[in-house]
């Protein structure tokens, strides 16, 4: 079993900030300061499509799931057809809280449904930070309406930065694909930095496509996905409360609809999608907490 070990760099790579780097058809996403944070930094993302997407997800294999967990699993169980949104919060993870952390999860979610004039069961919930306090409703509640009106399809670098807890720089990954006759892209956001172990960790990942995929297709896409790269890193060997990987698709790329997990359709998808994950998965480890070498291990046999 080989090893191979890199020096991890401290300077932050630029991330693109030309028109259209990380667009995604029918996408949106913001990011900004709610004051969730003591630092007054960013802490509140908004990822949203136009149209009803097809949804996948994977979940921590924590005892204790934190309530926004438990809420995306009964969400993608109820409504995997036509979810629409992803709203996510630094600062407070909304983990032990409770009936009050459910209620104040779900009552997130209605929110933005409300002001995106879209279905009330239609929105993920994802929270990192502080375990054990209650979210502070009225910042939340203030900061809703503020995030929807900056959503934009160059707003993912806002969203990037605002999921960041201890991470040191934002992660943002986009990548295509040819399916058929069509261009197809996926672009995904990560945070990551401690508590970081395979079978996920307080990570957070949204990722999103255009492709035209059928769902049960999709939440196989992203299992496979995950298994090669969230589910296959460390950092400290702890796992965590509220570690989430959600994919939305949209369809708008109008590709012939991937109906099956093989062939000349599924395997680009997959590939794109794999690629997505794994350096997501990468800059994870190489931001995460007192890291200084990257070490990668090859097994054969």
């Amino acid at each position: 079993m080989p090893a191979h070990s890199q020096p991890v760099s401290s300077a932050q790579p630029g991330l693109d900030t030309a028109p259209g780097a990380y667009a995604v058809t029918g996408f949106d996403a913001a990011g900004l300061a709610a004051g969730i944070k003591k630092s007054g930094a960013p802490d509140l993302a908004l990822i949203a499509s136009r149209v009803p997407c097809r949804a996948a997800g994977v979940f921590t294999q924590n005892a204790f799931p934190a309530a926004p967990v438990n809420y995306d699993r009964r969400l993608l169980d109820f409504n995997p057809e036509a979810v629409q949104a992803i709203i996510v919060n630094a600062g407070c993870a909304n983990a032990c809280t409770g009936v009050e952390g459910d209620a104040n999860a779900r009552r997130t979610a209605e929110l933005v449904a409300l002001h995106l004039g879209a279905h009330e069961h239609s929105v993920f919930v994802m929270s990192t930070g502080v375990i054990g306090v209650q979210l502070p409703m009225a910042k939340i509640e203030a900061g809703v309406p503020k995030v929807v009106d900056e959503l934009s399809p160059d707003g993912w670098p806002a969203a990037a930065t605002a999921i960041m807890t201890t991470d040191t720089r934002p992660k943002l990954v986009t990548r295509t694909a040819q399916i058929g006759d069509r261009r197809v892209r996926c672009t995904g956001i990560a945070k990551g930095a401690g508590m970081i172990h395979p079978n996920m960790a307080t990570m957070l990942s949204a990722i999103v496509t255009d492709a035209f995929v059928a769902q049960p297709v999709l939440q196989a896409a992203l299992l496979a996905a995950a298994d090669v790269s969230f589910n296959r890193i460390s950092i400290d060997g702890d796992t965590s409360t509220n570690d989430t990987v959600l994919l939305l698709a949209n369809g708008l790329a109008d590709n012939v609809e991937i109906v099956e997990t093989h062939g000349e359709l599924y395997e680009p998808f997959l590939a794109m999608l794999t690629e997505v994950c794994i350096e997501l998965a990468q800059a994870v480890v190489r931001d995460g907490e007192g890291v200084t070498r990257f070490v990668s291990i090859h097994v054969r046999g």
